[in-house]
């Protein structure tokens, strides 16, 4: 009896920075619930799947983009409202209260595009700055398959501290890219592959504007990690010359989630 093939769907992340002088930028962090079927436990950024309301609402709006690009930058946007509660890719910063009543209206099932027409809100998808893409090989046999998209966010100025929805992520926090990569090469924390190499490619900037100018070097393509064998083990590996300073791992260290 054959399988059915995985379910691909689409998915966006955001990657927030906080600058802060005379040092590397804190990242936001969040920790997901040890319940979840994908990547229990372990550090992720803010973001989730892209639905037929994100593509409705990027169809009716005035923009260059392409709707399945302008889907994931909504999607990345609407995902780290419920998440964290932080506003970002607005046109203009939400006041607090505000946003705090659309994030819950939204966990509640109300639609985000007519949550931002009720209170007179627009989006700026400029804001969010193309990363990367990653899209899991579909013959590894997962029963759902993200292709997922990485965007680059400032924190914006004034923001509250972020607080976990308590539902798929029970903790959030800022950290650097160096500081989870020691932790997780400590023991301390989990990370996915993906994570993992995001992060050693933004360790070395010292500030939001360094990505950003790293990130327009790079054509956005999608990442498909295969396992050959690399040294006498067996490796994840992703193409050279992508942006990434580390393209493999061995497999029996590699967290897919």
């Amino acid at each position: 009896m054959n399988e059915p093939a995985p379910q691909e769907r689409p998915a966006a992340t955001t990657i927030i920075f906080r600058d802060r002088p005379g040092s590397a930028p804190e990242l936001l962090f969040m920790e997901r619930s040890s319940g979840m079927a994908f990547a229990a436990g372990a550090l992720v950024f803010p973001g989730g799947a892209v639905d037929a309301e994100d593509f409705a609402f990027a169809a009716s709006m005035d923009t260059a983009l392409a709707v399945d690009e302008a889907a994931a930058r909504i999607g990345a946007i609407r995902e780290t409202l419920e998440e964290s509660g932080l506003a970002i890719g607005f046109r203009e910063a939400p006041d607090h209260g505000v946003a705090g009543k659309i994030r819950e209206a939204m966990l509640a099932g109300e639609p985000f595009a007519a949550l931002l027409a009720g209170a007179e809100l627009a989006l700026d998808l400029d804001r969010l700055v193309p990363f990367a893409r990653w899209h899991p090989n579909v013959k590894e046999g997962a029963p759902r398959v993200f292709d997922t998209r990485f965007y680059l966010a400032r924190w914006m100025e004034g923001s509250p501290e972020p607080t976990p929805d308590s539902t798929e992520n029970v903790h959030l926090f800022w950290a650097t890219a160096q500081d989870v990569l020691d932790r997780h090469i400590g023991g301390e924390v989990k990370i996915i592959f993906p994570t993992r190499r995001n992060l050693e490619r933004l360790a070395p900037f010292q500030s939001f504007d360094q990505a950003v100018s790293h990130a327009s070097r790079y054509p956005v393509e999608k990442v498909t990690p295969w396992i050959e064998d690399r040294d006498g083990r067996p490796s994840l590996c992703i193409p050279e010359g992508m942006g990434y300073p580390v393209t493999h791992e061995a497999l029996e260290t590699a967290f897919r989630g």
